[in-house]
């Protein structure tokens, strides 16, 4: 009887974790061996980055071109297995050229780290002795990261928050931190660890989690970009796309998917350069919402010649220096492409991909819809799945694209019928 109950599997090698895994599973020689790739990652060192490594699973890099922003030409990495994503970006920037490309600027990159407090006896009293002692508490934090500090960074301010739950009124303390070119996490969890104690004595109440936010609202980008209606196909295109975001605007139905697209970009670049896409997925979405409404994260108006205008703002806490950014190799790498100096900078670009991805999507659901060109390049996988080689692929590809029917029991069937004509 076999059981995933297996005692010390961590301590056992990549090799004799993927053995026990290959016997678990049934897998064959082939699929075990599959498993075991971890492409531009030495195996050691994937073996350090998590816990339980067996191998590896790469996703396609491709390259979106066409981006000009704030009058600097980049080529843009993104990691990502969703067909016409990559284009869509870059058929959007493209379009967006003629009027200058994009503009982007970002707040500074200071994180949110949470204290909470409760079996706090006097409220209003332990918010201010708490904000009394605020000199203290950026002291004693910023003791923690002089590294952080040397670089023009560190612990700036102390908020005081209360606020009402199921479990009873909490005190909620906020450290701002500038966490410059890091996401933040490590140095904003140690810090807030430090001043627990200080502002569990100011308050006479208890301590509890002690941990960043990733609703990073301290943390902003924002970029826009005009495309000009000629460009764009015209007034009614204009038109088509202001309906649909209308339609997102008042629907969290339309506006779940609406949001989605603009991540498919963001995410995609995100992941590329070796960043925590979880995290800025949480806080895409949590800052949608904060109105007490899910709303886009972009917003799409006609200017005054005619010419659709786009905006997007969301909290985007992006680093370049530790985790995945400084240790995997391609992510090194697509740094490098990128040409950044910043985290601020790299924030500025992603945000231009998002904006890009959501006028893309909006577009292609004005005009002709969104299958035509997603399934149009999903018939490649399609031509895969159904079995055909390298060799086989285009002109499977091809046929079905002339039938409009892109499914894989019509891909084996065409199969079939181009084998038997040999």
């Amino acid at each position: 009887m076999r059981t995933s109950e297996i005692s010390g599997f961590y301590k056992k090698s990549p090799g004799e974790r993927l053995a026990l895994v290959k016997e678990f599973g049934s897998l064959s020689d082939e699929e075990s061996q599959i498993m075991s790739s971890t492409g531009a990652l030495e195996p050691a060192l994937a073996d350090r980055m998590i816990e339980n490594v067996i191998g590896g699973m790469p996703l396609p890099l491709g390259i979106a071109v066409n981006f000009l922003i704030n009058d600097v030409d980049y080529l843009v990495p993104m990691a990502i297995e969703e067909p016409s994503v990559v284009a869509a970006a870059s058929n959007a920037a493209k379009m967006a050229r003629p009027a200058g490309g994009f503009r982007a600027h970002t707040t500074e990159p200071v994180m949110i780290g949470q204290i909470q407090l409760m079996e706090v006896p006097d409220l209003k009293a332990a918010r201010m002795k708490i904000l009394e002692i605020r000199d203290t508490i950026l002291e004693v934090c910023n003791e923690k990261d002089p590294v952080l500090v040397k670089f023009g960074g560190g612990a700036r301010d102390v908020e005081v928050r209360v606020i009402e739950t199921q479990r009873g009124t909490m005190v909620v303390v906020h450290l701002l931190v500038d966490c410059r070119d890091a996401m933040g996490a490590n140095a904003v969890n140690t810090m807030a660890e430090a001043a627990a104690p200080l502002v569990e004595e100011a308050s006479g109440g208890r301590a509890c989690l002690r941990i960043i936010s990733n609703l990073a609202v301290k943390r902003l980008v924002r970029a826009n970009a005009t495309f000009h209606r000629d460009v764009i196909g015209g007034e009614e295109v204009v038109e088509g796309i202001l309906e649909a975001y209308a339609f997102a605007d008042a629907d969290p139905f339309r506006c779940a998917t609406h949001n989605k697209g603009i991540m498919n970009g963001i995410d995609a670049v995100v992941v590329a350069t070796g960043n925590d896409w979880r995290a800025i997925e949480a806080g895409a979405h949590s800052y949608a919402a904060m109105g007490g409404h899910y709303k886009p994260l972009t917003t799409w108006e006609k200017n005054s010649e005619g010419d659709l205008v786009g905006t997007i703002e969301l909290p985007l806490a992006v680093g370049l220096v530790g985790g995945a950014t400084a240790t995997h190799p391609t992510a090194r790498a697509n740094v490098k492409l990128l040409g950044v100096s910043t985290a601020q900078e790299l924030a500025q670009v992603i945000s231009s991909v998002g904006l890009a991805q959501n006028f893309a999507a909006l577009r292609a659901l004005a005009t002709e819809g969104i299958q035509r060109g997603h399934m149009s390049l999903h018939a490649r996988n399609i031509a895969v799945m159904a079995g055909a080689t390298l060799a086989e692929v285009d002109e499977v590809v091809k046929r079905l694209r002339s039938e409009k029917v892109v499914r894989v029991d019509r891909a084996e069937e065409i199969l079939r019928k181009m084998r038997a004509e040999k």
